[in-house]
């Protein structure tokens, strides 16, 4: 089974441009990457600023967040995003979205149209726990 894993960005960044991977230094993001690593899929980015980001792309840090945009705002960024996946997501049968509630709203449709299953494992936990689950389910978390 073709996985494709989404994780959204955090507001902690390194203070110069570097591989998007590399840009976010929270420790959720951390524990979220080493998590997909582990995982031995493709994953990408939901980036605030510059909509879909492949790990290795580099690129400036910056401060937007979907938390402070409008719903015509986000909207816009959805479609967006969409367009990034049809140019840049290999076809894919299930798709796992690590990410909060305003970073996948508009984008949840689309996804089950690409993919049979399409998966928030942390949907409804609150930070702490998401650290535990992603701890939880690393090798060596």
């Amino acid at each position: 089974m073709r996985t494709t894993f989404l994780v959204s960005c955090v507001s902690k960044k390194r203070t110069q441009s570097a591989p998007a991977g590399e840009l976010y230094v929270s420790e959720w993001f951390r524990k979220a990457r080493a998590y997909v690593q582990a995982q031995g899929a493709q994953w990408f980015i939901l980036s605030a600023e510059y909509g879909l980001l492949a790990p290795d792309t580099v690129v400036a840090p910056y401060e937007k967040t979907l938390n402070r945009m409008s719903v015509n705002e986000r909207k816009a960024w959805a479609t967006r995003v969409i367009g990034q996946m049809d140019a840049l997501l290999p076809p894919t049968d299930r798709v796992v979205l690590l990410a909060g509630a305003r970073y996948r709203e508009f984008l949840i449709d689309y996804l089950k149209k690409r993919a049979s299953m399409v998966e928030l494992p942390m949907e409804g936990l609150k930070i702490g726990e998401q650290l535990r689950w992603l701890k939880g389910h690393t090798p060596g978390g």
